[in-house]
C-alpha cells in the first residue's frame, strides 16, 4: 500500500512538470526542425516534419537578406553594454557595499529611480535630445541607453551580494599591503562570478532582444540590430515565414550559448545563498 501511494505522488507531482517541460521545449523544436522546410511543405503543413534538410533558408537570410549585418550590430551593441555594464555595476556595487562616502544618499536615489521610472517613458525625451546632439543612426546610439536602463539593476544586485562576504580577507590583504585596487578586483571580484554571471545573462538578453529603443533610434539600415531585423521579412501582404523562422533560429543561438557558458555559476551561486541563508 505505502510503494502504490509512493507511486502515486511520484505520478502526481513529475507527470505536470513533463507536461509543462514539453510545452515549453516543443516550440523550440518546432522552430529548429521548421526552418529547414521548403516553402511548399510549410504551406501543406505547419506541423510535420520535413521531408529532407534544406539549409538553404539559413544561407538565404544570411546572405540574400543580409541578415548578417544585423547579426553584427547586435553582437557589437550586446558586448560594448555587457562590458560597460559589468565594469561600472561592479566598481559602484563594491564602493556601495563597502564604504560610506558624501552623496551616497544621492547615488542609491539616482538608481532607484532608475528602476522605477517606466523605460518607454524616456523614449521621446531621449529621441529629442539624440535629434538635437546628432547622435541618432550611430553605432553607438543604442549603447547609452541600454547601459542606463541595465546599470541600477546590476548595482544593486552585485552590492546585495558583497555585503554578504566577510570582510576579514580584504582585512588581511590590506595588512599585506595590497590597496583598494589589489583587493577589489583582485581578491572580490572571482568570489562574485556567481553574481556577475547573472548580471551577464540579464545584461545580454536585454541588449539583444531590446525592440523599441532599436526602432525608434537608429533608422539607418547598416546600424539595425537582429529584433528590427526581422522585421525585414514580413512586408505589408506576404510573409515568408520559413525564411523567418532562419533568421528566428540564428538569433536565439548566441542567447543560448550565453546562457550556458554562465548557467553553472549562476546555480553555483545560488546554491551557495541556499546553504547561507
Amino acid at each position: 500500500m505505502y510503494k502504490v501511494k509512493q507511486k502515486f505522488n511520484f505520478l502526481l507531482i513529475n507527470v505536470p512538470i513533463m507536461i509543462l517541460s514539453l510545452t515549453c521545449i516543443y516550440p523550440v523544436i518546432w522552430l529548429l526542425y521548421s526552418s529547414v522546410k521548403t516553402n511548399q511543405e510549410f504551406a501543406l503543413s505547419t506541423v510535420a516534419l520535413p521531408k529532407s534538410i534544406n539549409m538553404g533558408n539559413y544561407i538565404k537570410a544570411f546572405v540574400t537578406a543580409k541578415f548578417h549585418i544585423f547579426i553584427v550590430n547586435s553582437v557589437f551593441t550586446s558586448f560594448c553594454t555587457l562590458i560597460i555594464v559589468l565594469l561600472a555595476a561592479y566598481t559602484m556595487g563594491y564602493l556601495l557595499s563597502r564604504y560610506r562616502f558624501r552623496g551616497r544618499n544621492f547615488v542609491y536615489i539616482a538608481l532607484l529611480a532608475g528602476v522605477m521610472i517606466p523605460i518607454h517613458a524616456l523614449m521621446v525625451p531621449l529621441f529629442i535630445q539624440y535629434k538635437n546632439f546628432g547622435f541618432l543612426d550611430n553605432r553607438f546610439s543604442l549603447v547609452l541607453p541600454y547601459v542606463s536602463i541595465e546599470l541600477p539593476t546590476a548595482v544593486f544586485l552585485i552590492e546585495s551580494y558583497i555585503k554578504g562576504i566577510s570582510t576579514e580577507m580584504e582585512d588581511a590583504a590590506s595588512i599585506d599591503g595590497a590597496n583598494m585596487l589589489q583587493t577589489m578586483y583582485g581578491i572580490i571580484m572571482p568570489i562574485c562570478k556567481p553574481i556577475l554571471s547573472t548580471v551577464v545573462i540579464l545584461t545580454f538578453m536585454f541588449a539583444w532582444n531590446e525592440f523599441p529603443f532599436a526602432q525608434i533610434l537608429v533608422s539607418d539600415q547598416k546600424y539595425k540590430t537582429i529584433p528590427v531585423g526581422l522585421t525585414y521579412f514580413t512586408t505589408q501582404y506576404t510573409t515568408d515565414y520559413t525564411l523567418l523562422i532562419a533568421a528566428l533560429c540564428m538569433a536565439t543561438i548566441p542567447v543560448l550559448i550565453i546562457y550556458l557558458l554562465f548557467y553553472n555559476k549562476v546555480m553555483e551561486g545560488m546554491m551557495a545563498g541556499a546553504i547561507k541563508g
